[in-house]
């Protein structure tokens, strides 16, 4: 029965210790983000979050058909500047077939140092060009468990 109560304090300092981790690696990331500007006249897209740190970024959006006819084979540019209007990269995103008064979700992930504005364009054809690198989707929670449990176990 000891043994059994051992094993059970251990797992549930386990299970702690990955809750209170989660908690300090999302308020740590969430507060080092600052608001970047946006400057353009794009009516179509709505940007509800923008945000970079010093190294990476993120845009969140809507894109609404406003206009009469379907919206397909466009593409939305993202250009991307320093505070000192020094261009440094591009992102480039296919918009799916529109209906009138459709919409569509969009998010940017970035890798890009001190962003400070970015424009949006609406395209009719994908330009030739080098964008930017991607950043891979987060961890998930199942993620962060798993890498949690093996250096556990590595270290024990």
């Amino acid at each position: 029965m000891k043994r059994v109560k051992t094993l059970f304090m251990y797992a549930l300092w386990v299970i702690l210790f990955i809750i209170f981790s989660e908690f300090l690696i999302n308020v740590g990331l969430n507060s080092s983000y600052r608001p970047i500007e946006r400057r353009d006249n794009v009516s179509q897209v709505n940007v509800y979050q923008a945000e970079a740190t010093l190294v990476n970024g993120r845009i969140r959006g809507l894109i609404t058909n406003s206009e009469t006819d379907n919206i397909s084979n466009k593409y939305l540019e993202f250009d991307f500047y320093s505070e000192r209007d020094v261009y440094l990269g591009k992102k480039i995103i296919n918009i799916n077939e529109l209906q009138p008064g459709e919409t569509q979700n969009f998010e940017i992930l970035f890798k890009l140092e001190d962003v400070d504005y970015y424009t949006v364009s609406v395209l009719d054809e994908r330009p030739e060009g080098e964008e930017i690198e991607i950043l891979p989707e987060g961890w998930t929670t199942t993620d962060v468990v798993i890498a949690t449990a093996i250096t556990l176990l590595i270290f024990w």
